[in-house]
């Protein structure tokens, strides 16, 4: 066990993030000691997929994370509120992808293609941003170096795996009852998701906007380190199994031309530009499942105000929104050699 060769925890492994985070881990041959599955006492001796053989599952507890150097949680808010802290007294570095520690000042919220820096000031707690805000603030994150952001419209198309295993199941239930004459059971949802669209994701909130709305408000600022940026945000639940897309418009305080913007992400990392609409080339859902990269698409200019440029943003949420960005912000604590809790 050491800082360069981990001893690493997956809470929730059992989930579908969690056992993405595992797939994760192996491909990228994360240079871990040891890599141990949790979850809760029900699921606790169940087999999870590792590196081309099985790992047993072990029930999380309050002791667990005795001997371990980094933990990667993907179980829920309420889970992350008590299990986390106990990690860190433990003197193990968790990143958290539940919305628990997301906005605590105490915690860094990061994307490691744009706020890697961040991480030096961790308390032993890092905070995995929400799915939708990582591909859009990846894929600005060059733009606002470049021209300063002003404002950020985004209308999200987000699939259902964002709500979890349960959520897929019913998109899937409901097209093969619908398809076959019967009528659609919601249970996931407060409406047939299949071929339909639903204007809300979360609880709303005293402002209209729904939580998932106000998570790509705060996050962005947090990130991007500039609570001058203006965002607003319509969040749309669409009937897809992987993969978010994101309908972007930034107005900026510089002008920036198409090839500009086309240049600029080409150059950045983690992101692919398919962008030619002559051609019918654009980021399409089913294309950037299973990917690890944002792709932006549709660039064009705003020609109603004086420095707009529109963007198509789509990236597979379940990956780059939850497992890769969680493993990476891992990968880049080793590389800073910060993956150790201050004292």
């Amino acid at each position: 066990m050491s800082a360069k060769n981990p001893r690493v925890a997956v809470v929730g492994a059992t989930g579908a993030v969690g056992r993405e985070m595992l797939e994760v881990l192996a491909q990228r041959a994360f240079p871990a000691s040891e890599v141990v599955p949790f979850a809760s006492a029900r699921s606790a001796g169940t087999k999870v997929e590792f590196n081309g053989g099985e790992l047993t599952v072990r029930e999380l507890k309050e002791d667990s994370f005795e001997g371990f150097d980094l933990a990667l949680f993907s179980a829920g808010g309420s889970t992350s509120e008590k299990f986390a802290p106990l990690a860190a007294k433990a003197g193990c570095v968790v990143v958290d992808n539940s919305s628990a520690w997301r906005m605590d000042p105490a915690c860094p919220l990061v994307v490691p293609e744009v706020n890697p820096k961040d991480l030096e000031w961790h308390k032993g707690i890092i905070a995995n941003p929400n799915c939708s805000t990582i591909q859009m603030v990846v894929a600005l994150k060059p733009l606002h170096d470049e021209a300063k952001i002003k404002r950020i419209v985004v209308s999200t198309y987000q699939a259902v795996s964002g709500t979890g295993q349960k959520a897929i199941v019913e998109l899937e239930t409901q097209v093969a009852k619908l398809m076959n004459g019967q009528e659609a059971e919601c249970k996931v949802y407060p409406y047939q998701i299949a071929f339909n669209c639903l204007p809300q994701i979360d609880v709303f909130m005293d402002n209209g906007y729904t939580k998932e709305e106000m998570k790509m408000v705060n996050e962005t600022r947090k990130i991007m380190g500039d609570d001058s940026i203006r965002v607003t945000a319509t969040t749309v639940r669409v009937p897809v199994f992987y993969s978010h897309s994101e309908s972007v418009n930034v107005e900026t305080e510089q002008k920036l031309t198409v090839e500009q913007v086309r240049q600029l992400l080409a150059a950045a990392p983690g992101i692919t530009v398919e962008d030619f609409p002559e051609k019918k080339i654009y980021p399409l859902a089913i294309n950037a499942a299973g990917q690890d990269d944002v792709f932006v698409g549709r660039i064009r200019e705003d020609e109603s105000i004086e420095n707009g440029i529109n963007l198509w943003i789509v990236s597979d949420n379940i990956r780059k929104g939850a497992a890769l960005n969680a493993v990476q912000i891992g990968e880049e604590l080793i590389r800073r050699n910060l993956l150790r809790v201050p004292k």
